[in-house]
């Protein structure tokens, strides 16, 4: 890029991270926060508080100073990560191309210790299995052309959030009490709706769209939703027209029940198995066009039938079997209108890779995972700054697109999850009053992998 381009840039992160920061107390402690977000962006494996002050200063000199000035404002400073995540969410919102919808999802963060806060063996999508880590639940804006995650909020097992002596040691509020996964969700999405941003579609994988709480506080709130499940639960196919059956006097071994002799309810999986399918051709990101085939079909959900529980609202049944598969394996209920079409549930459904792509970069790039403090605080704060860093580089690539994007190669190769996206381009450096001189700082090459 030329003089005047990085010059653009320049002033774009200057006053991007000013909108973040202003007013969020003393001049010094915005100055910190505008370096840890520099930090963040800046090109090293490592984006830990010490390797950061190495690549933010000067004179080597001044590296303890820069440290204990990061390390004050993520663990020790009183800032609120939730005022952050407002601003950037608002901003994201108003200035993100084409956002249509939230996506919750949770990820994992490996420890080899036992006393960072909320750290415990417990099952983390992100590794796949049963481990020792932390796991956080986020809240993020998606669309075609880009997305961003406005809210992180870390998981406490039951034991954890009941053992007041590790809660003071890590400093957990005191209002913070044990929540699943699905009511912090409910909890994130209120708070962005309090903040002013507009009401999406909600998508989220099965481990949410599992819970029925989950779908019907989504629907209490009037948001619709498009959310994979599992293929075991039953459902009442469109035909079906349930009646109440009432035990009478002196009968036994029946309960009182919905039932419908001619329609009875199934699994999901086996409704899936005698729909129609057809091929549905979408954008996936980092693997160009692809196709697959789909079926859809309205039903309402059966839950305990047998105990006089009524059907649930009628809503689209979407299923996915690929003509590789012995059978359908991916199953979504909807509910977006009964005149959406095929193709447009596919597309949200598909949407939903956004929150990988933005865990690939916000960890591999950003350093989001790269945290070593214990704190409550800590962990929020350099979650919440993460964020921010990872915000502005979303509104870069969405506003000012590459003509090649290098994270969605041409040969449709999907991108590696332990290796960093390609450079393509050269970025500036850093905004004047923190810039280094030195060589490790002269390197901006992780922002251009994130942009580009």
């Amino acid at each position: 890029m030329n003089r005047r381009e990085l010059a653009l840039l320049d002033r774009e992160l200057r006053e991007f991270l000013d909108s973040m920061t202003d007013e969020m107390g003393r001049p010094e402690r915005r100055a910190a926060m505008r370096a840890y977000v520099t930090g963040l962006l800046l090109d090293g494996d490592r984006k830990s508080v010490e390797p950061m002050a190495a690549r933010l200063v000067d004179d080597e000199g001044e590296i303890e100073a820069m440290r204990q000035r990061l390390l004050g404002c993520v663990a020790e400073s009183t800032w609120s990560d939730a005022e952050l995540f407002r601003r950037l969410a608002l901003k994201l919102d108003r200035e993100l191309p084409g956002i249509e919808a939230f996506v919750i999802d949770d990820t994992g963060f490996p420890k080899k210790g036992v006393h960072s806060v909320g750290v415990a063996r417990q099952y983390s999508g992100t590794l796949g299995r049963t481990d020792n880590c932390q796991v956080a639940t986020s809240l993020h804006l998606a669309g075609e052309a880009g997305s961003g995650c406005i809210g992180l909020s870390l998981y406490l097992s039951e034991e954890w959030a009941s053992d007041s002596s590790r809660r003071n040691k890590v400093g957990v509020p005191e209002a913070v009490q044990f929540r699943r996964k699905w009511e912090i969700a409910l909890a994130q999405i209120d708070e962005a709706l309090a903040w002013g941003v507009r009401r999406h579609v909600v998508l989220a994988d099965a481990g949410y769209g599992d819970s029925m709480e989950f779908r019907d506080g989504l629907s209490s709130r009037g948001l619709e939703y498009v959310l994979a499940v599992s293929g075991a639960p039953v459902v009442w196919r469109s035909e079906s027209n349930p009646k109440i059956l009432v035990r009478r006097p002196g009968e036994v071994g029946r309960r009182t029940r919905f039932y419908d002799e001619k329609h009875p309810p199934l699994s999901i999986e086996k409704l899936a198995a005698q729909l129609t399918f057809r091929k549905v051709t979408w954008r996936d990101g980092s693997r160009g066009w692809q196709s697959s085939r789909f079926a859809a079909t309205r039903i309402r959900t059966a839950h305990h039938h047998h105990k006089s529980w009524p059907p649930g609202a009628e809503q689209w049944l979407v299923c996915e079997w690929p003509s590789s598969a012995e059978a359908p394996q991916k199953f979504l209920l909807s509910t977006l209108p009964p005149t959406a079409s095929l193709r447009t549930l596919v597309r949200f459904a598909k949407l939903r890779w956004r929150v990988e792509r933005d865990y690939q970069e916000m960890k591999q790039e950003i350093g989001l995972d790269h945290f070593e403090g214990r704190s409550w605080r800590g962990f929020h704060h350099h979650g919440a700054l993460c964020a921010a860093a990872h915000g502005f580089l979303a509104l870069r690539r969405a506003l000012f697109p590459p003509e090649q994007d290098q994270m969605d190669p041409a040969d449709g190769s999907p991108p590696s999850a332990t290796s960093p996206s390609p450079l393509a381009r050269q970025l500036p450096a850093l905004p004047s009053g923190i810039r280094s001189h030195r060589p490790a700082a002269r390197s901006f090459s992780s922002v251009s992998k994130a942009i580009e």
